[in-house]
């Protein structure tokens, strides 16, 4: 037929020893898989005063430092916890449950074991919890942790995503007792990092952000 045909060259699969050298090319961080970056955040002990459903109040949101229908508000320092829950692979875990508790400005836990001649702070929720959304982050109202008898300030911390779950506990960063707190000592440098809430000025007051990773 007339006319001159199109030069075709043909499709070979690239060799083995081709496909080694586009990888070496490649920068190192792009051959390590994301799961290198993200150490997962470290677990702690439960600890004694955990309160069961039944201990805690129906308003049990996001809020502790204002229980629902009560005059007054919680004593101590507002402050705001929030952060992102992520997976090792660097997703955010939407639809985890996370959960917090601690003492309240006067070192007592909303749990019936603790027996503390302490009185009890009404004003405070104790326990809170909130599901993340599709971006994993999470946020709570409470008050700056105080110090007991053998403990450093801290709040227990406890998150629950796709049958999987961890528990821990925030510090404050820097605070003079955390030398002393037996927990706290156990913890390596980089774990400290991971569980040190360091407060800064928010645009409604104190406010720390930790993430976590399940």
């Amino acid at each position: 037929m007339p006319g001159n045909p199109t030069t075709r060259t043909a499709w070979r699969p690239a060799s083995r020893r081709h496909i080694v050298r586009l990888l070496a090319a490649l920068p190192a961080t792009l051959l390590i898989p994301t799961t290198a970056f993200a150490r997962r955040t470290p677990s702690a002990t439960e600890g004694p005063y955990y309160p069961t459903p039944a201990m805690r109040f129906s308003d049990a949101d996001n809020d502790l430092v204002k229980i629902a229908g009560a005059v007054e508000r919680a004593g101590g320092e507002i402050v705001r916890l929030k952060g992102r829950i992520m997976t090792r692979g660097g997703r955010p875990a939407a639809g985890a449950r996370i959960e917090i508790w601690q003492c309240d400005v006067n070192g007592r836990y909303l749990h019936s074991r603790d027996r503390r001649r302490v009185q009890r702070d009404p004003a405070f929720q104790g326990f809170g919890h909130v599901v993340t959304g599709p971006d994993g982050a999470y946020a709570f109202r409470t008050i700056k942790p105080v110090p007991y008898t053998g403990r450093t300030p801290h709040i227990h911390v406890k998150v629950f995503h796709r049958g999987r779950s961890l528990t821990t506990q925030f510090y404050i960063a820097g605070h003079r007792q955390n030398d002393r707190d037996s927990l706290y000592r156990r913890l390596s440098k980089t774990d400290r990092q991971a569980v040190n809430m360091a407060f800064v000025d928010g645009q409604n007051g104190p406010e720390a952000t930790l993430d976590i990773i399940l």
